[in-house]
């Protein structure tokens, strides 16, 4: 597992925001450290329990999702930003499938419900034989505390 960050990337909200990106083999197992990675950030941007707590469930099903479909040996790779008014995750996946994930499961309605927007893209890879790049991409905005 490697883990790097970057400091000062330009994101459209903000003038500066902090990347993390994490890199595991796209095991099961490893989901636990993708979910250790989102909940830690979201405490340091001073997201409240409850939205940790979704952004860590969040966070696991697309994991999950991307995990399901990934080629053998392939790597999950996480990229973690914390923004000014919250924090977005973009996760990816070498796979054998064209599609990506299906969106009439009952995953993706819970993906869905935990945070406030959810994409997903596949494109080919040129560099791999009838490989993909899967991705999830989602967004939770910090509550505001009263």
């Amino acid at each position: 597992m490697s883990l790097e960050r970057e400091t000062g990337y330009a994101e459209p909200e903000s003038a500066t925001s902090d990347v993390v990106e994490v890199r595991v083999a796209a095991e099961p197992a490893q989901l636990a450290v993708m979910r250790a990675v989102v909940g830690d950030l979201a405490m340091r941007a001073d997201f409240d329990v409850d939205s940790i707590a979704d952004l860590r469930l969040a966070v696991d099903e697309a994991c999950s999702s991307l995990v399901r479909l990934a080629a053998p040996s392939a790597s999950l790779v996480c990229r973690f930003r914390t923004l000014e008014g919250g924090l977005s995750m973009s996760a990816e996946v070498l796979s054998g499938d064209a599609f990506g994930p299906r969106k009439d499961t009952f995953s993706w309605r819970v993906l869905s419900a935990l945070a406030d927007s959810v994409s997903t893209s596949v494109q080919s890879d040129a560099g791999s034989n009838g490989s993909h790049l899967v991705r999830i991409e989602l967004t939770k905005g910090r509550t505001a505390h009263g």
